[in-house]
């Protein structure tokens, strides 16, 4: 098939809304699914405007009738007040002392759903809910409790809610101005089970009579009636087709990232239940669909890979840009003449008057902040609760570790150390930024050095210095085979897992700084410089400032072959 597909206006338009207004992707990991019990959730913030920074509120207590202010979570712009609880966990980024984990991904929806007069927005409703709640059901009552007592101004969303023992997916929104609340469903996803989402509602027909693993509101189907957006029975009703209807753009740019993140999972055979029964079938059975070319073969909600997922394995499917499939983004000539798989908005463009779209994969250029978080039932909530944390592009950037129940967070993901207008030399955002924007002028040489570094990083980090650093807290926690006091063990824990964090965070921060001058130096002006082993540069036998050898990349065939065709008949050699 071909790469640059021609098609309709009308459904080019609809992708390029949907992708520019929107773009995160969610893989969410069962504890049964999982190489080492936990439960997993990953979260790409992508966003043209936002930060790359790590949250932190510290557990508090409240005085009676106090309030909170709630600001919009994209804009900063005030929504309102609403009443404070007595007393609130700490929370790290997108998870709690507690190892809840919430993520999400907007979706739109029909525009008149939009509450204009709603004070919780999807941010606010994600981040005070991990702020109030200690387990998955507990967060879907919370978020619905929120949302229908102050009403909820933003768009749809699907949220990604884990926590030790169960995953689930939520699809949610507004019931529009004038009429407060939310329409939302949620599934829990079988043990055992993966699931995927990005920027389009998933859940279609659910089960209305298993409250075990499923939830609704109860006007869900019946206010879709009153809209006259359906009109049949309960049991048939669709939450994705009523309130947020599948088209190209839902699927080609949406859709197409969760096939992607299940194919590489569950290696390209999709198993998945139906009347009872687990049945597998290759991926490719449900390219067309999306590929945006047959919308009628709908996708499983929930997979269940044949092998066990590893953090690592969620970190770098993050990293994917369909590579291997219809839709590889570095083998067009968009990709330039190194296969660099980005292309820079808008995704749509017009050649004398035909319409023609370029991918949203799930690693993209414009990601704030992205992480891969563990909900490791088998440790206690002080040293189970942890986030991997990086900024920008995940393809060509680090993930951290930060446990949930840190003192402080590193000087280089803190809140205010610079923004997206000012730039901080001691921000990862910024630093980070610095390497893959490099890496994008000549990627297929540069970004395998870059992720060379990535990989031996968080190799050593999760098959070493966390496991190491977990039994080191159990051990404390446990007492050294004495009975300690409860408080005290948890204060030195505490201390132990910030030095930890921030030390780590510290030091990588150190090393893509100098990362980023060495690839300076190493690729300056399209051409390579050698290095030994322990990456010194080599150098001739009269001056150790002029390098021994050089390496010329120069352009791949596919480019040599298209500048031919545009201009040979001025550069050809005669």
């Amino acid at each position: 098939m071909k790469k640059i597909i021609l098609l309709a206006t009308v459904a080019v338009a609809a992708m390029i809304a949907s992708a520019q207004a929107h773009a995160c992707s969610n893989v969410i990991i069962t504890k049964g699914a999982s190489a080492d019990g936990s439960c997993m959730v990953s979260y790409a913030a992508d966003s043209h405007m936002l930060f790359g920074e790590l949250y932190f509120h510290p557990a508090a207590k409240w005085k009676a009738g106090a309030l909170l202010d709630i600001r919009e979570w994209d804009t900063n712009k005030p929504l309102g007040q609403i009443a404070q609880v007595r007393q609130t966990y700490q929370t790290v980024g997108n998870m709690n002392e507690h190892q809840l984990i919430i993520g999400e991904t907007t979706w739109g929806g029909r525009e008149e759903q939009a509450d204009t007069t709603g004070v919780m927005d999807y941010g606010s409703l994600i981040y005070i809910t991990l702020q109030r709640a200690r387990t998955a059901r507990e967060a879907i009552q919370t978020i619905v409790a929120l949302a229908n007592e102050y009403g909820y101004p933003s768009e749809g969303e699907t949220f990604s809610i884990a926590d030790t023992e169960e995953a689930w997916v939520m699809d949610l929104v507004g019931k529009g101005s004038g009429n407060k609340g939310i329409v939302w469903v949620a599934r829990r996803i079988p043990d055992g089970f993966i699931c995927a989402h990005a920027n389009q509602a998933r859940i279609t027909r659910f089960p209305w009579n298993d409250p075990e693993n499923c939830i609704f509101a109860p006007d869900v189907a019946q206010f879709a009636r009153e809209k006259g957006w359906y009109s049949g029975t309960d049991e048939d009703f669709s939450f994705r087709d009523a309130y947020n209807p599948l088209d190209f753009g839902g699927a080609r740019a949406c859709d197409a990232r969760a096939w992607a993140a299940f194919n590489i999972l569950c290696d390209g055979q999709f198993t998945y239940e139906q009347a009872g029964q687990e049945i597998t079938r290759p991926a490719s059975d449900w390219l067309n669909y999306a590929m945006g070319y047959e919308l009628s073969g709908e996708m499983p909600l929930f997979v269940k890979p044949q092998r066990k997922i590893s953090v690592k394995d969620v970190a770098d499917v993050m990293r994917d840009h369909f590579e291997g499939t219809p839709m590889d983004m570095r083998v067009d000539i968009g990709a330039g003449g190194n296969a660099c798989p980005y292309r820079w908005r808008p995704m749509g463009f017009t050649v004398d008057g035909k319409s023609y779209v370029n991918e949203r994969a799930i690693a993209t250029q414009q990601t704030g902040f992205w992480f891969v978080a563990q909900a490791r039932g088998w440790l206690p909530d002080e040293i189970g609760a942890l986030i991997w944390f990086g900024c920008d592009d995940a393809a060509t950037s680090y993930l951290t570790p930060v446990y949930a129940n840190t003192k402080e967070v590193p000087e280089c993901l803190r809140e205010g150390n610079g923004d997206i207008l000012h730039y901080s030399a001691s921000s990862q955002f910024w630093i980070n930024n610095r390497v893959t924007n490099s890496c994008y002028r000549m990627y297929d040489a540069m970004e395998p050095v870059v992720r060379a570094q990535v990989d031996e990083f968080e190799n050593r980090m999760m098959s070493e210095a966390v496991p190491q650093m977990d039994a080191r807290m159990l051990k404390i926690y446990n007492g050294n085979g004495r009975r300690p006091g409860r408080k005290c063990a948890v204060r030195k824990i505490r201390r132990e897992l910030t030095k930890f964090s921030v030390g780590t965070a510290q030091e990588q921060f150190g090393k893509w700084v100098a990362l980023e001058q060495m690839l300076l130096v190493k690729f300056i002006d399209g051409n390579e410089k050698a290095q030994d082993a322990d990456g010194r540069f080599l150098h001739s036998e009269y001056s150790d400032g002029i390098p021994r050898e050089l390496k010329y990349h120069g352009y791949n065939d596919r480019w040599k072959a298209a500048v031919a065709r545009d201009n040979g008949a001025i550069l050809e050699h005669k």
